[in-house]
């Protein structure tokens, strides 16, 4: 049993509380917009159900259950726009596991987050004649005539958050597009803020306008913040991933120093963003456990979990189940090699919090691994 199962009855009782007028994943922790009048009572009710949905740990499979049987003996190359990434390197973990239980020999090469790396580690990919290869965490654009000539040698190509939906791509031609809808997870994002504030935040938004995918889950969420009228967007703050490290520090201590307690939430496009916001917010004497809160709409990578299970500037985070994910890559490359058609399946949103992680440090759907197992004959 998957560890977050743990904590049901625990979750259970927040969710009795909230319903009596609590926080969704406030804790002992209220936000001091808490008791005032809701900004938008319509939107809030909707809010406090999505959320509270989105909050259950009990989370079975619906992924596929019937497919062809493993195709043994072929070579995929996973790219990663940068192994900084948290999100890209745990999917790659994920990806050389299922690889290694089908037989495979799997590769990954380092992007090192510019366009140059990238379009330097498809050359090499291409160089060693995989049967598969790999397009995770960037848009396939950058290396279009790359792109091209994979796709020309026979090469299927896969990629992970490399175009804004999930499934196939006729252009670029990818058999198809492992990620979350990024609807959804943009909506229970901007709903955590608008229940847990009850309406009432002052939110500073994170994005690396560079990314196609990160742009418009970034617009997204600003779209659904502005649904309810008692929630201000403050900033909508552009730090490039490959800099986030560099700039945070800088970035939130002139955040401070212009909304001091206005800033009562955030919300970023990756949670990497809060691994380098907590060193500035702790120097300006911030409560870890304290406003702003924060939530990361992707990618629940472990150090998210570690802040948010231990109530260090991170409250909440909207993982993608990254092994699994990893895991459903291969067996898409399965089917791909087999001729069979892309299995259609995309994993649903899920908030992990404090009161229901059960200090778990990751979060995928229970029995991924079981189901592909059998489907591919292990």
């Amino acid at each position: 049993m998957h560890p977050t199962r743990k904590a049901v009855a625990t979750a259970a009782a927040l969710l009795v509380m909230a319903a009596a007028g609590c926080d969704s994943g406030a804790g002992a922790t209220a936000s001091p917009k808490g008791s005032a009048k809701p900004g938008c009572p319509t939107v809030l009710a909707r809010a406090k159900r999505a959320v509270k949905k989105a909050e259950e740990v009990n989370a079975p499979w619906k992924g596929p259950t019937t497919g062809p049987k493993a195709v043994h003996g072929k070579t995929i190359v996973y790219i990663a726009q940068t192994l900084t990434n948290p999100g890209v390197a745990g999917v790659a973990q994920g990806v050389q596991e299922a690889a290694k239980i089908v037989g495979w020999h799997a590769r990954t090469l380092n992007g090192q987050g510019t366009p140059a790396g990238i379009r330097a580690a498809f050359k090499e990919a291409i160089s060693l004649k995989p049967d598969g290869i790999v397009i995770s965490g960037f848009d396939p654009g950058i290396a279009a005539a790359e792109v091209k000539k994979a796709d020309k040698a026979g090469i299927s190509l896969i990629g992970w958050h490399a175009t804004a939906a999930p499934g196939p791509s006729e252009e670029p031609h990818l058999f198809s597009n492992v990620t979350s809808r990024v609807e959804d997870v943009a909506k229970i994002s901007a709903d955590w803020i608008i229940a847990r504030s009850n309406g009432r935040a002052g939110v500073v938004l994170f994005t690396d306008a560079s990314i196609p995918f990160a742009k418009h889950k970034s617009d997204l969420i600003k779209k659904e913040l502005a649904t309810c009228s008692g929630t201000k967007l403050l900033s909508y703050t552009n730090i490039p991933i490959p800099q986030a490290g560099r700039r945070s520090l800088g970035e939130v201590r002139s955040l401070l120093s212009r909304f001091g307690g206005k800033w009562t939430y955030s919300a970023a496009i990756n949670d990497l963003y809060f691994r380098h916001a907590a060193p500035a917010l702790r120097a300006a004497g911030k409560d870890g456990a304290g406003a702003p809160f924060n939530i990361g709409a992707g990618d629940g990578d472990p150090s998210a979990f570690e802040r948010v299970n231990g109530k260090e500037f991170q409250a909440a985070t909207v993982p993608e189940p990254l092994s699994e994910q990893g895991w459903g890559i291969v067996d898409e490359f399965n089917r791909a090699f087999a001729g069979a058609p892309d299995s259609g399946y995309v994993a649903p949103v899920h908030i992990a919090t404090a009161a229901n992680s059960g200090g778990a440090l990751s979060w995928d759907s229970a029995g991924y691994r079981q189901a592909y197992r059998k489907i591919w004959g292990d």
